[in-house]
């Protein structure tokens, strides 16, 4: 069964590529993103893969901690990161997990049969502090994930979790925010002392309250 928005994140203890983890303990406090390879040596998880490594200061500064996974074993991720590091100019930083029993895969419904019988999709997990799922991407096999809008989500995230906000279409970091419509404009008044735009009744701008 799938998992949804909302389930607690199941835990679990797997080797990777920087020793024995329990999910729920590498995150600790923080925010956390499993991602899902296909396979090791191949291009485009070569090139995500490296991409993070090198943006790994912006997870960092959000509370989030990076977890890979590959179902190869951990003697080809040991090779397959030289090859990273070589090919996209960069060292990676974060644990890949290896799982060639697809213990983690099958637990988080990360291979998709009629896609790939074998292999996982490009599942993305956004797990908050509290160990429940925050968000769901699946990409496939063939299509490299966009990281600048997963940092975008992440943001949006951490944002409404603490505020009575909601973020737009094409929300940005420091752009304004929609009041949610549970608010009456009373207590949005009292919420947000630079105040709002109020277009419709439901439908009411605030600058982002956390900055």
């Amino acid at each position: 069964m799938a998992l949804r928005l909302g389930d607690e994140a199941p835990n679990f203890t797997i080797e990777t590529t920087e020793g024995t983890i329990n999910f729920h303990e590498y995150l600790g406090n923080s925010w956390g993103i499993l991602f899902s390879h296909p396979k090791d040596y191949t291009p485009v998880c070569t090139t995500e893969l490296g991409y993070v490594s090198k943006i790994k200061n912006e997870f960092d500064k959000r509370n989030v901690k990076i977890l890979a996974l590959s179902v190869d074993p951990l003697e080809s991720h040991k090779g397959w990161t030289k090859d990273i590091n070589e090919t996209q100019n960069t060292t990676v930083n974060y644990p890949i997990i290896a799982d060639p029993e697809r213990k983690v895969s099958n637990l988080y419904d990360m291979i998709h049969p009629n896609a790939n019988e074998t292999f996982t999709v490009r599942s993305v997990f956004i797990v908050g502090p509290d160990k429940k799922i925050k968000l769901t991407l699946t990409y496939p096999a063939s299509t490299g994930r966009n990281f600048q809008e997963i940092l975008r989500v992440i943001d949006s995230l951490q944002l409404t979790s603490s505020y009575s906000v909601a973020t737009p279409a094409n929300w940005n970091y420091g752009e304004d925010c929609i009041v949610v419509p549970a608010l009456s404009d009373d207590d949005a008044n009292k919420k947000f002392p630079k105040g709002f735009r109020k277009i419709k009744p439901y439908l009411r701008y605030t600058a982002q309250p956390n900055i």
